[in-house]
């Protein structure tokens, strides 16, 4: 399974990049890169994949993604559809650690900034305070040019590292990263996004991925560390998610249409997954009366 490696030419008067994004499928595939990747989820919900984590977004999430660490954003299929009313809106920022020079970081007051990259390799989604600070920072960013926008950049990255950050990827994540293969990946998630909500063989997804049925779950296995079950199962149970937070449905109906055969297995690896019942985790969302 090999990531796409993608490549950012910034412009000659910067040394890093920021945009904002409206385009969902933008970089919509597995890929890496050597830049750290910094986003703010103002408009658009889906699911990331970053290293071997699998996690839904929502708007106002911030995500840090370290150096090379591959990883996919997949948008729901609301914002994927020709003409969609809804929109995607996001801030997207890529730097390299060493833009500001080889010796800034050796520098003793920068410690805070090589122990947040550290971090940042298996992929952070931050959480706290300070979240709105960062969210008004990056927008600030967007709109001021020069050694503004630089330190505008170096007070994120200290509120980052200030903030409470859940850690994404597991430790036992390698990224064995080679230019073989590259399309692989981003054939199992499409088929595996396109068909998660009904049974489907091993078969019909190692097809899709031009692998032999025999070898496939050995192959995804060994790339991903995990099982292919377990992944095609946390995809189902976020979908289960956005449907309870929606609550627009009943919760046995939410089992069928996330792809569940039954409610007991749903109800189990729901629980699993999440530490809560489908129902507890959908009063967490329920307006209080």
């Amino acid at each position: 399974m090999k990531p796409q490696l993608l490549k950012f030419n910034n412009q000659p008067t910067c040394s890093f990049s920021i945009r904002r994004d409206r385009v969902p499928m933008m970089n919509n595939c597995w890929h890496y890169h050597p830049e750290i990747e910094l986003i703010h989820v103002l408009d658009g919900s889906g699911t990331h994949y970053i290293g071997d984590s699998v996690n839904n977004f929502l708007p106002g999430d911030i995500v840090m993604i370290g150096s090379n660490l591959p990883h996919y954003w997949r948008f729901d299929r609301n914002y994927l559809k020709d003409e969609s009313p809804d929109l995607t809106d996001i801030r997207v920022i890529h730097f390299c650690d060493d833009f500001w020079g080889e010796d800034f970081l050796m520098l003793p007051e920068n410690k805070v900034l090589v122990s947040l990259f550290e971090k940042a390799k298996r992929g952070l989604i931050i959480h706290g305070t300070h979240k709105h600070e960062i969210q008004s920072i990056m927008q600030k960013m967007l709109e001021v040019e020069g050694t503004k926008r630089i330190i505008l950049l170096i007070e994120a990255l200290l509120l980052i590292e200030d903030s409470e950050a859940k850690i994404l990827s597991s430790i036992a994540f390698i990224n064995d990263i080679k230019e073989t293969e590259n399309d692989r990946i981003n054939s199992i998630y499409d088929f595996t996004f396109n068909n998660f909500n009904r049974k489907f063989s091993i078969k019909e997804v190692a097809d899709a991925a031009s692998i032999s049925d025999n070898y496939f779950c050995r192959y995804f296995k060994l790339r991903t560390k995990k099982t292919y079950s377990q992944f095609i199962t946390e995809v189902r149970i976020g979908h289960a998610c956005k449907l309870l937070i929606e609550n627009k449905m009943s919760i046995k109906q939410v089992c069928f249409e996330s792809g569940f055969q039954n409610f007991s297995s749903f109800h189990k690896f729901f629980k699993l997954i999440t530490s809560q019942t489908p129902l507890e985790y959908q009063k967490g969302f329920l307006p209080v009366k």
